[in-house]
């Protein structure tokens, strides 16, 4: 991102006093964590000691954030020599967020945001919903346009199994939210700046891509002996792996493209209350995908499952839960962590369990002041049911530099 951002904030760059930490039972403490293990469930622990014990494996980060996933756990950074774990990734394959940065004020906006909420919902479809072909703001911008007729060319050449029947789906969910913990925001920062940011990923096509890799790799040979199915890996030179990157690399850019249509979308609604409404560069962020780098000298494939890229210099994007805001930080390029940060808040209990501890009168005063639905139907996405997005901030000074706090105004969700 060039153009200039707001006052960062006075934070210490330093390394936090407590981490990197160790995990007990890791293989060769090839594993280094920025949280204490005594705050992390026992069943998240087993995996990241599963995965550990891999022999394609080369280390694993662990990310405040961490908490228990399919196979392995959200908020972890793999590295693999020569191989790829498709659990290791998330079902929903390159699922991440995008903030652009306004021109216009929160003394500008009205007293009553519930007319922008509506506006928005109206505008991009979410949960279940879909477009009921092509989304309009895809069919009338031209670049956008052209990226999806480039994506869905490359459909045909996917190699899932039997995965050319979700054509028609992949179309119509192209430039909507879904559901669970994507959002759509309306932020302003410490200045007062808003801020437009949005989460979600490739919906589900995505999710049938990784479902049936990861079918497949359970049936592999060398992944019989595993201590966990899901935890079944391809590895290189095989056409196993060359058939999941592709296809894993295609429903990245699947997600990309769905973030922008969305964000596009969503300055149509904004501009409608703010014409001359002007927007900086955006800021993308991938927070479940896979990427080639190198770290100790040795070539990896490193699989980043509700963690994001912390390259030197580089923009990302740690949000929290409804009502609690999000950060804009810089990466410090650490490379004990693989370059690596959280991707947000996380969460410290299941939907279930957050469902039986937390009435609607404590969604209604966790979300007071934000605009925002209050009903039964988010009430699992309360803010009481993630972890407190200060402290996972605090924890990983060593690994980013906050540039802007993200104060939530209104919140639409699936």
């Amino acid at each position: 991102m060039t153009t200039p951002m707001t006052t960062p904030m006075t934070t210490p760059t330093n390394q936090h006093p407590d981490f990197p930490v160790a995990l007990p039972g890791a293989r060769e403490d090839n594993v280094r964590m920025w949280a204490q293990p005594y705050d992390v469930e026992p069943a998240a622990l087993d995996q990241l000691r599963n995965i550990s014990r891999l022999p394609w494996t080369h280390g694993v980060r662990v990310m405040p954030d961490v908490h228990l996933g399919k196979g392995a756990t959200v908020g972890s950074v793999i590295a693999m020599r020569n191989a790829v774990a498709p659990a290791a990734v998330g079902v929903d394959i390159g699922c991440g967020m995008v903030a652009v940065r306004t021109d216009v004020t929160q003394s500008q906006l009205p007293d009553d945001l519930s007319a922008m909420r509506r506006a928005i919902e109206q505008a991009i479809p979410v949960g279940f919903s879909s477009h009921s072909g092509v989304a309009e703001v895809i069919r009338k911008d031209f670049v956008l346009r052209r990226r999806f007729g480039l994506l869905m060319d490359g459909f045909s050449g996917l190699r899932a199994e039997k995965i050319g029947e979700r054509e028609k789906r992949a179309s119509q969910q192209c430039g909507s939210l879904g559901g669970g913990n994507h959002f759509i925001e309306v932020t302003a920062d410490e200045d007062g700046t808003v801020w437009l940011m949005l989460h979600s990923g490739s919906r589900n096509i995505g999710k049938e891509i990784a479902e049936r890799h990861m079918y497949a790799a359970r049936n592999l040979e060398h992944n019989l002996g595993l201590p966990d199915r899901d935890l079944a890996v391809f590895v290189s030179d095989t056409v196993e792996m060359e058939n999941y990157l592709h296809d894993l690399y295609w429903a990245q850019d699947y997600a990309l493209l769905n973030r922008s249509a969305m964000m596009t979308a969503l300055k149509g609604v904004f501009a409608r209350w703010f014409p001359q409404a002007r927007f900086a560069e955006e800021i993308q962020a991938h927070h479940n995908y896979v990427s080639p780098e190198t770290y100790d000298g040795v070539e990896v494939l490193v699989t980043r499952k509700g963690a994001i890229s912390a390259q030197q210099g580089q923009y990302g994007l740690i949000p929290g839960s409804m009502g609690t805001g999000s950060y804009v930080v810089k990466g410090l390029g650490n490379t004990d962590s693989y370059c690596s940060a959280s991707h947000g808040a996380g969460r410290r209990m299941s939907r279930t369990k957050a469902k039986k501890t937390f009435t609607l009168d404590d969604l209604a005063a966790q979300t007071a002041g934000v605009e925002c639905r209050k009903d039964g139907g988010v009430l699992d996405e309360i803010p009481g049911a993630y972890k407190d997005l200060e402290s996972v901030i605090a924890a990983q000074v060593d690994l980013v530099q906050v540039e802007a706090r993200l104060t939530t105004l209104l919140c639409v969700k699936g």
